[in-house]
């Protein structure tokens, strides 16, 4: 198989993480994830999410570009956990919808993002998954994670908005979607072999089937 570049979206708790990593393992591509633990900016955000939210798009965008270029460039194929392009027309948008980001500052942030992707090649694939809000408020709290306590039905329910209007509109690469409510690819090795197969045959260019 030539070389590829795919892209994971979807909401928080979607299991973008647990896709790529599984699919990493089971076709030995390279895997890159989000930047969390490193990222200077975050307890800041969390402290004072209008103060900061500037300031962590613009990192994230960054990191993000980095990631796509330098995986781009490496000869194996890989696979990305979220997407450069979620930040701007999910994640900032979110943020200036909600009073965080000034108009000022999220039409300065899309300036510089739509310079910069302008000099991204196109993913290969984008794999978008999607779960009801339920099934992902449910994921959420299973797992625990302290920056996640926050999140809200209300939340979850305005990035789906954004995500299905985004959705609607991408045109640089092919997307596979997948409902991820009845897929279990962490603890059943059929799920996880039927996802491969829709990726290879997305791949290949064959007629997607919707499960």
């Amino acid at each position: 198989m030539p070389k590829r570049l795919i892209l994971v979206a979807g909401n928080i708790g979607s299991g973008k993480t647990s896709l790529t990593e599984r699919i990493g393992e089971q076709l030995g591509w390279r895997t890159a994830f989000e930047s969390v633990a490193d990222n200077p900016y975050l307890p800041n955000f969390y402290a004072d999410m209008r103060q900061w939210s500037f300031h962590l798009q613009i990192f994230f965008l960054g990191h993000r570009a980095r990631q796509h270029l330098e995986l781009w460039e490496d000869p194996r194929s890989a696979i990305i956990d979220r997407s450069i392009y979620e930040d701007a027309y999910i994640f900032a948008r979110a943020l200036h919808k909600m009073g965080h980001l000034s108009v000022l500052d999220y039409q300065s942030y899309l300036r510089v993002f739509e310079l910069v992707i302008r000099s991204l090649p196109a993913p290969s694939l984008l794999i978008y998954l999607k779960a009801p809000i339920a099934t992902l408020m449910e994921r959420i709290h299973a797992r625990g994670r302290d920056i996640e306590k926050g999140i809200t039905a209300e939340y979850l329910g305005l990035l789906d908005s954004y995500y299905n209007e985004w959705m609607n509109s991408f045109d640089l690469c092919p997307v596979l979607t997948l409902r991820t409510d009845d897929l279990d690819f962490v603890h059943q090795p059929e799920h996880l072999d039927l996802v491969v197969k829709r990726i290879q045959d997305k791949l290949a260019g064959k007629e997607e089937i919707t499960f």
